[in-house]
């Protein structure tokens, strides 16, 4: 028994003294720890330290798009998610809950601002889960929403703050602008990302880089008081200013979609242009979409007007009649047998649009304005397929105009066989772009000088730095400046002349020149036949005398139920030239809108004074005498004038003859009546001969000869000389 005790004792001095040790060498680990505050290496502070350091994203924020005045196009805009926090644990103050407390009554109040039944937001709220959203209705939620939710102070009810592409103008030239997505890769946060047209070419540039915060956080990561804050700050992607007004644009989505809506046509394209400089004022096409819910992309993806290529029709006569002008071959008072045109044995004739018939022989001004693929396979003749060639490629047809972007086509021109020849003077066979008309356009319209169509007005930085400004850009030469003016005087006459194919284009109040086109479309087996199954266009300018718009317009195979093909291309053309032209204060007001002035009695004033007074009223005075004292006048006083209207004075003493040269037979009547002499005259329109000269004493009864033109005779006389 005493051995079993002392055993026993032995045991526990062996324990106490390896106890002893562990305890000792607890606390040397412990005293040594405590003084070097390190562990194997590690600093235990640092370690402590990375126990709550919380590292935030400080998202970029991507560059905008604007108008070229500064309107808004596409923008990043703050959304919300709404979130429910049900976990219990989170809640550390009865008083202060983080978690959903009531189900039924948060559910409830909810429904009022979210797209959810009631019973869907009780079923979420009730889950076996730490945290719910609320799908679709809890997304993209407005800033006011928000709010409003907020004010119901509903515990465990909480936003996510995100980013979302904005587009506040909905369908608006969408496929030039594209659209941008949230996007995210592996183990990278979301970002968006531009998927197409512009949103997708300058994607780089438009993307920021994000920045970084570090902060020392608790479990729910609120920052710790007094804790130390490391941040990056974000470089904010740059913008881009377009050449694209949102006025003239929003005019055209409108008149787009009211010809979509009436005339279902399989597509649209058209374009705004500023002659002068080449930028593109607006630019859009049906079918498209909404950029920011994406309906309707899937009807196409491409940017018709950059991307797709086809044959123009009649508008290519815009250019074969400048080729023939600048050869010097066009005579409009020259003649051709209309009707059919043979190119040779083999091949089917070339026939007029009247089925062949053609309008017997006319001249080369009438074939214009009837828009006779006769007569211009006869300038094709005179000018010789050389010449064609060379013009075609002067004006960059088979080119792309390296507008900046994506997919550009090119066009092809085909110049192979005789008949190919020939039809590509009238815009058959050989395919063009829309891009590429309204490049061509601008030589017509500039004097001859081809601007190159550009988009991008300039790019600034975050800091409103301007980092690149585009300038205007010559495209090329290829005509002279006498030829584009006879070119636009002939192309007005498509539109004013009794027999011009554009009369539907006349615009009040202004001066429109422009060519109408009706394209065959290439089906399987040939060309497609049917009074729809056409392509519709005008490429037209204004005002004539000094051109500050180009438009060009193509409506591909509307419905028309009996209504012309010009119909639904001139709902659009008319209303968007008219439209932006008084925009930019580029209406004639005092031809739209005459403004007159009543006449006094003239006797009562000096000869002087009565034209110093017609020139403060902006009438043109015209003194039939060398007399002093006034003894006739023409209105007689009382009546009214529109301001620029001739007003004539008669004095005492001796009558002279003024220089009539431009005045109508109106106003030389007139005069004759008011002089009491006698007229005779030949020809029509505005005067261009006297036979006595200006300046001539005339007495009563003289018989004077005046010779008229009209402007078509004008045009051919100015030729010839």
């Amino acid at each position: 028994m005493s051995n079993h005790k002392k055993n026993r004792n032995i045991g526990a001095a062996v324990f106490f003294i390896i106890f002893s040790l562990l305890f000792f060498v607890l606390i040397v680990r412990f005293v040594t720890i405590q003084s070097s505050g390190e562990v194997k290496g590690k600093v235990l502070a640092a370690e402590a330290e990375k126990l709550h350091l919380r590292e935030g994203v400080l998202k970029a924020k991507r560059g905008s798009i604007f108008d070229q005045n500064g309107q808004v196009i596409a923008e990043d805009s703050e959304s919300y998610t709404l979130v429910a926090v049900l976990d219990k644990s989170l809640t550390t103050d009865k008083k202060k809950p983080r978690h959903v407390v009531d189900p039924a009554e948060t559910a409830k109040k909810l429904a009022e601002y979210i797209d959810m039944k009631e019973s869907e937001i009780y079923s979420r709220l009730t889950k076996d889960a730490k945290q719910v959203e609320f799908g679709k209705a809890g997304r993209d939620l407005s800033h006011s929403v928000k709010n409003k939710i907020e004010a119901l102070k509903l515990p465990g009810i909480g936003f996510l703050v995100d980013t979302k592409r904005f587009y506040p103008n909905g369908v608006f030239a969408s496929h030039l602008i594209g659209y941008a997505q949230k996007e995210q890769e592996k183990n990278k946060p979301a970002q968006i990302v531009g998927k197409m047209g512009l949103e997708q070419s300058f994607n780089d540039l438009l993307t920021g880089k994000d920045g970084s915060i570090q902060y020392e956080g608790d479990a729910w990561n609120y920052i710790l008081p007094n804790a130390k804050k490391h941040i990056k700050e974000p470089q904010n992607g740059q913008d881009i200013y377009l050449t694209i007004d949102k006025k003239i644009q929003t005019f055209l989505e409108d008149a787009m979609s009211q010809v979509d809506e009436k005339y279902s046509p399989e597509k649209i394209m058209a374009v705004v242009a500023d002659p002068k400089t080449g930028k593109i004022l607006a630019m859009g096409q049906r079918p498209t979409f909404h950029p920011e819910t994406r309906e309707g992309i899937d009807q196409t993806w491409h940017n018709e007007v950059v991307e797709t290529s086809f044959e123009p029709g009649s508008t290519m006569k815009v250019f074969s009649l400048a080729a023939a002008m600048e050869k010097g071959v066009f005579d409009p008072n020259d003649t051709f047998p209309s009707g059919q045109y043979r190119v040779d044995r083999t091949s089917p004739p070339i026939k007029d649009h009247n089925g062949g018939a053609g309008w017997g022989t006319i001249s080369y001004l009438e074939g214009v304005q009837r828009s006779s693929n006769v007569g211009f396979a006869y300038l094709l003749e005179k000018m010789g397929t050389k010449t064609w060639l060379e013009s075609m490629n002067n004006f960059k047809f088979g080119q792309k105009t390296n507008i900046g972007l994506p997919n550009e086509a090119t066009g092809k021109i085909l110049y192979r066989y005789p008949v190919e020849k020939v039809t590509s003077v009238y815009g058959q066979g050989t395919t063009v772009t829309a891009l590429q008309m309204v490049q061509a356009m601008t030589a017509i319209a500039n004097n001859g000088v081809m601007m190159k169509p550009y988009i991008v007005d300039k790019i600034v930085d975050p800091n409103e730095e301007t980092v690149q400004k585009t300038k205007p850009e010559v495209a090329g030469k290829p005509i002279s400046k006498e030829t584009a003016r006879e070119v636009i005087d002939v192309l007005e006459t498509v539109v004013t002349g009794e027999d011009g194919t554009g009369k539907a284009y006349n615009i009040e109040g202004y001066q429109v020149a422009g060519k109408t086109g009706t394209a065959q479309i290439a089906g399987p087996s040939g060309y497609l036949e049917g009074e729809d199954n056409y392509i519709f266009s005008f490429l037209g300018l204004a005002p004539a005398e000094n051109p500050q718009l180009i438009m060009y317009v193509m409506v591909e195979k509307p419905k028309l139920d009996g209504d012309s093909g010009t119909k639904p291309v001139s709902m659009i053309f008319n209303t968007v030239m008219k439209s932006s032209l008084q925009y930019l204060n580029i209406k004639p007001e005092e031809f739209v809108k005459a403004k007159t002035v009543q006449l006094p009695d003239f006797s009562s004033m000096g000869s002087k004074e009565a034209v110093k007074w017609g020139k403060e009223k902006k009438l043109e005075p015209v003194l039939v005498g060398k007399g002093e004292k006034v003894i006739n006048q023409s209105p007689l006083p009382d009546e009214t004038l529109m301001i620029g209207e001739k007003v004539f004075i008669k004095t005492e003493g001796s009558l002279t003859l003024p220089n009539m040269t431009g005045w109508s037979k109106r106003e030389v009547m007139n005069l004759a009546e008011m002089a009491d002499i006698q007229l005779k005259a030949e020809g029509e329109g505005y005067l261009y001969h006297q036979s006595y000269k200006p300046g001539t004493v005339v007495k009563p009864g003289d018989t004077v000869v005046v010779q008229f033109q009209t402007p078509q005779e004008a045009l051919s006389k100015k030729k010839d000389e």
